[in-house]
């Protein structure tokens, strides 16, 4: 079991349909609101999220036996670049990854729906939620990154199964599909919290004005001085010279 990609053929056609539709309109909202968040700094870097999001969603970790979990991404790319572009950079990341068979076309608005709708709106509304109570402090970004990552996770994996109790194919009780999804990306969303802590921290501490929502005031630069910094004595107005 991996981390909610939805294969093709697991759902009916109607539930299909339905999450395409749904991820259809919810990028259409997207790329309208990404107007607002996106600028001649900000653009370079939903690159580069996106691009670090497919490296890493291509390293597994192990959370039990025969099951491996990957960062999904919605709450980091969110909370690096604002949540409109963050879904717009998890739908360019599940769309290519549909080329490498890693998640099903025919799935495509599924995953969407789960991977960018769900956990960006869950997780960057947690992260904003305790942004707002907590001090402004580099402590408290790391606080609430790895908090809304957490809970986005098994957030998309409850939808996954409201979804499967609407059209899943398989011949799965709910009640099984239910305990297994949740309990598994509970723990896939520990790591999430954690890959995600450390890398929102990281560019915290020396870039905050890179995280989108985050005003703290970068650290001061090192600063290294030599002899000619120094001040240089001068005789004293009226004292006698040498």
């Amino acid at each position: 079991m991996r981390c909610v990609h939805v294969p093709n053929g697991f759902f009916d056609a109607p539930v299909s349909i339905g999450a395409g539709v749904v991820a259809a309109a919810g990028i259409g909202l997207c790329l309208k609101g990404a107007r607002r968040e996106l600028d001649d700094r900000t653009a370079p870097l939903a690159g580069l999220t996106a691009a670090f999001i497919f490296a890493a969603q291509m390293i597994n970790f192990p959370v039990g036996a025969g099951t491996s979990g990957h960062l999904m991404g919605g709450a980091l790319a969110a909370i690096l670049v604002g949540p409109y572009t963050g879904v717009l950079c998890i739908s360019v990341v599940l769309l290519v990854q549909t080329f490498f068979a890693d998640g099903g076309v025919t799935a495509y608005g599924i995953n969407v729906t789960l991977m960018g709708i769900v956990s960006v709106a869950v997780g960057y509304g947690i992260f904003r939620l305790l942004m707002a109570v907590l001090p402004k402090n580099r402590s408290s970004v790391t606080i609430a990154s790895f908090s809304g990552a957490l809970v986005s996770v098994p957030a998309s994996a409850l939808a996954f199964v409201g979804l499967f109790a609407l059209g899943g194919t398989a011949d799965l009780s709910l009640g099984a599909v239910a305990t297994a999804m949740i309990s598994v990306h509970v723990l896939i969303g520990i790591g999430e919290g954690v890959i995600t802590a450390v890398t929102v921290g990281s560019i915290a501490a020396v870039r905050p004005d890179l995280v989108h929502g985050v005003t703290l005031t970068p650290a001061a630069p090192l600063q290294l001085r030599n002899d000619a910094d120094l001040p240089v004595d001068t005789p004293a107005a009226g004292g006698v010279s040498a």
